[in-house]
């Protein structure tokens, strides 16, 4: 049975499950908005009663929620948390920390530097060679225009 790529796409498409979208942005939303709630009410835990300052309080948060990401990916719970809310755990700060530590415990039986320490920085890598090029180039922009 011969087909054309647009003949195959439309089978192909005819058998693919629908996805619910309706349900899936509205766990997305949730669960994200839930990570963005505990961000928040950790602020105010830090800037309150810890007694932290604006900018030092929100660098406790941003620790606090990498470590949970972390902490939660190695015990396998944030990957069902991802199945269930797709997007909503993308929220930058804790979906980096995921992308970071997914690749690194996969590739531990590899050995510490060519399992963990190489694949640790497969998705994390360019997020980084990019911001730390992006601020150079900021950086140097704004020493030329001050």
């Amino acid at each position: 049975m011969k087909m054309t790529n647009a003949e195959y796409g439309e089978y192909i498409k005819g058998m693919a499950p629908k996805s619910p979208l309706a349900g899936d942005l509205a766990r997305a939303f949730l669960v994200g908005g839930l990570i963005c709630c505990l961000g928040e009410g950790l602020s105010q835990l830090y800037g309150g009663p810890a007694g932290l300052g604006q900018e030092d309080a929100a660098t406790a948060v941003s620790m606090t929620l990498v470590f949970l990401s972390a902490l939660l990916t190695g015990l396998g719970i944030y990957d069902r948390l991802a199945r269930f809310a797709g997007a909503g755990t993308l929220v930058p700060i804790t979906g980096f920390a995921n992308a970071v530590v997914s690749p690194a415990l996969e590739f531990k039986t590899e050995g510490f530097i060519l399992g963990t320490a190489v694949k640790m920085f497969t998705i994390a890598g360019p997020v980084i060679t990019f911001g730390l090029s992006a601020s150079v180039v900021y950086g140097l922009i704004l020493c030329l225009l001050t």
